[in-house]
């Protein structure tokens, strides 16, 4: 019977869906026509990728939550997206009008099995944050301990499970075009809605952050997590530590050495000693103390890698400094995704280009970013995709790079990346590369 009641609702959420599409594609395609007649050709390819990245937003913005959250896991994969279009998911914003503490109160008191005043001395009513998944509010333990309490928003779950059902009949009936089906459309779309899906269970993010506490403590002040409080946690409830500091990009101008260090060790360490990773290690998410140490919050989107993403990575970084075409090629063809298809001579020759220009620039003025999105979009171009965890690799340094650029412009991330490496491959017995990185790295400092 319940079922039943859902069908008019979920009618017209279809409906709308319907409407958002197809309005958003007859905008997309008069706006995609006019660029032929307003950019030249040499602009005209990032042109139309910003236009793409605006409509996706527009549409995902006004589909809301899980379309919102979507966006946001998009937007960490460049394999898969232009920078351009990368560029417009990472402006969505998911804050949303916050949902009465009446509901807050029925949710922890439903899943914590208590009164909401005998688990809390105090809470406060209004929210200190509201987003597309959950809202936080600062409350107190009946010791006195100051703690954020994240509730999961009504029937979110529902919501998210049934758009996926939606999400994945249109991918299923878009990989029944030949050419559409190359990119793996269900594939991608059950990554996306996974994601969106671990974040609708807080005991995951409870687990996260247990795990990263246990990867993190020999790192002592450099780097926290909050702490979480175990007795009031639940499927729809997170209580954990309140973390008071200074939001890393909101930092006085200035040089912050020990915080930009702590950034980029904290990610190196994720992926190449712990290989497990925080994938949303976005500034926003991070804290600075009184005492430069940094906080890492919102832990519900975390990527378990692969044991020999290091492999990968040093076997590419080989390639890249001192291979031949053909052994870049041959990488590739053992570490990515692809069908058949593949102009593979081609693409050894844009292989060659590449690895060229790579090698004719400084590498102490190297930019990794657009290292990285330079062989992205070579990988696009012929339908051969790095796997996910190689990605989510190249998105955390990419993102160190960036906040060190913000903290700390004249470090030359190559550098600090090939010296974490060196003990790293003593370790686990694997050979050192024999690249001007690697060399650097063993010289005296």
């Amino acid at each position: 019977m319940r079922r039943l009641l859902r069908w008019p609702g979920n009618v017209v959420h279809f409906l709308h869906l319907f409407l958002v599409l197809v309005f958003g594609g007859l905008m997309y395609l008069l706006a995609r026509l006019g660029t032929l007649f307003i950019f030249p050709k040499p602009r005209r390819a990032r042109a139309v990728g910003k236009l793409r990245g605006w409509t996706l937003r527009q549409g995902m913005t006004s589909l809301g939550a899980t379309f919102i959250k979507m966006g946001q896991v998009m937007s960490t994969r460049p394999d898969l997206f232009s920078p351009e279009v990368i560029a417009q998911l990472r402006r969505l914003q998911d804050r949303l009008p916050p949902f009465g503490f009446a509901k807050v109160k029925k949710i922890v008191e439903a899943d914590l099995g208590k009164p909401i005043a005998e688990l809390y001395a105090e809470i406060d009513p209004r929210p200190v944050a509201a987003a597309s998944v959950a809202q936080v509010h600062r409350a107190r333990l009946p010791g006195g301990r100051e703690v954020a309490v994240k509730v999961l928003r009504p029937d979110v779950r529902r919501q998210v499970e049934r758009d996926a059902g939606i999400l994945l009949a249109g991918a299923r009936l878009l990989a029944l075009h030949p050419k559409a089906k190359l990119s793996d459309p269900v594939g991608h779309l059950h990554h996306f809605v996974e994601a969106i899906h671990d974040q609708t269970d807080l005991r995951i993010e409870a687990e996260n952050y247990t795990r990263f506490h246990t990867n993190f403590a020999s790192f002592g002040d450099r780097v926290a997590f909050p702490e979480v409080i175990a007795s009031h946690c639940a499927e729809r409830v997170l209580t954990m530590e309140f973390v008071r500091g200074t939001k890393v990009d909101a930092l006085p101008p200035g040089r912050h050495s020990q915080v930009a260090e702590s950034v980029r060790m904290a990610m190196f360490k994720m992926c190449f000693d712990d290989g497990f990773m925080h994938a949303d290690m976005h500034p926003g998410n991070m804290f600075v103390r009184d005492n430069d140490q940094v906080v890492i919050i919102d832990v519900g989107l975390c990527k378990l890698l692969h044991e020999d993403v290091l492999i990968q990575f040093i076997d590419m970084t080989k390639c890249l400094s001192m291979g031949k075409p053909e052994d870049l090629v041959e990488h590739l063809r053992r570490f990515h995704v692809y069908l058949d298809g593949v102009d593979w001579n081609a693409l050894r020759k844009d292989v060659d280009e590449f690895a060229t220009r790579f090698r004719a620039q400084d590498i102490g003025q190297l930019d990794y970013g657009n290292l990285i999105n330079d062989m992205f979009a070579l990988g696009r171009r012929y339908n051969v995709r790095p796997v996910t965890d190689m990605t989510m690799v190249f998105v955390g340094l990419i993102t160190s790079q960036g906040i060190g650029k913000l903290l700390e412009p004249d470090v030359n991330v190559f550098n600090e990346l090939a010296r974490y490496l060196m003990p790293v491959l003593m370790r686990r017995n694997e050979s050192i590369p024999d690249t001007d990185h690697a060399r650097a790295a063993q010289a005296p400092s």
